[in-house]
């Protein structure tokens, strides 16, 4: 296939990134490029209600509690998750606007190709 005969694949973006929105998506992506915030942020947004107490998250690591709450603040801090203290438990949910952006980046991957 020469250039002429046009593209051998999909792009994988609908345009190039703007150094701004570049910036913001690299924060998110850099958040969740850890195994542990990754499983957090599935168990959160799969959790029944829509939100996942951080008792119901602790138990299934094998990990100090001040580490879960380290990398529940990143993910936090990033946007992806937000939180509400009731009584002594602290519940998470996901934010859908911060999900959504990091899955629309990867949107076109996964639309198929017209031949």
């Amino acid at each position: 296939m020469t250039a002429t005969d046009g593209p051998c694949c999909a792009p994988i973006a609908r345009e190039p990134l703007a150094e701004a929105e570049a910036a913001e998506l690299a924060v998110l992506l850099k958040a969740v490029a850890d195994p542990v915030r990754l499983r957090l942020l599935s168990m959160i947004g799969s959790h029944a209600g829509g939100e996942a107490c951080v008792c119901d998250l602790t138990e299934a690591f094998d990990l100090t509690a001040p580490t879960i709450s380290h990398h529940l603040k990143v993910l936090r801090t990033a946007g992806l998750i937000d939180s509400e203290r009731r009584g002594t438990w602290v519940y998470y949910w996901v934010v859908p606007a911060a999900v959504a952006r990091l899955g629309a980046l990867f949107t076109p991957l996964a639309e198929p190709v017209a031949v």
